[in-house]
């Protein structure tokens, strides 16, 4: 079977389904957080990976730096993720994963358009927060 079958294959399991298939093919127990769309996608990959290569060896490097910079960063700071049209937003909130995407005037979410994500963090949770915050693009000064 090629990876394309398998992929849709995966479409069509139950959740308790793609919980086995990863303990397959990552040979270790799915975080429990995941959802079903989660898992999938972590098994596509995977499978991908396998079937056509990972990343370059330089690539991860390069990641891994990136990581550190962000643990290393001066205390007192707050850092903030520059967003672009095009880019999705998810969170999962109160077992419900909401998807926010970027567009070039503001933000769309649930088919209405937003200026703010301020405004949508408020409605999803039914308390104001700050946006960025709530999508994780601004972390806490420390």
């Amino acid at each position: 079977m090629n990876v394309d079958e398998h992929i849709e294959q995966l479409r069509m399991m139950t959740f308790a389904q793609l919980k086995s298939e990863w303990r397959r093919v990552w040979r270790r127990a799915p975080p429990v957080s995941f959802t079903s769309d989660l898992l999938m996608r972590g098994i596509a990959y995977r499978l991908q990976e396998k079937a056509f290569g990972g990343l370059a060896a330089e690539i991860g490097r390069e990641l891994d730096g990136i990581e550190t910079l962000g643990k290393s960063a001066r205390l007192g700071t707050a850092q903030t993720v520059q967003l672009r049209p095009g880019n999705r937003l998810v969170r999962r909130w109160r077992g419900t994963t909401y998807t926010v995407d970027v567009t070039r005037d503001g933000f769309l979410f649930q088919d209405r358009r937003y200026a703010s994500l301020s405004t949508i963090a408020t409605e999803i949770t039914g308390t104001r927060w700050s946006g960025p915050r709530f999508f994780g693009l601004k972390e806490q000064a420390r």
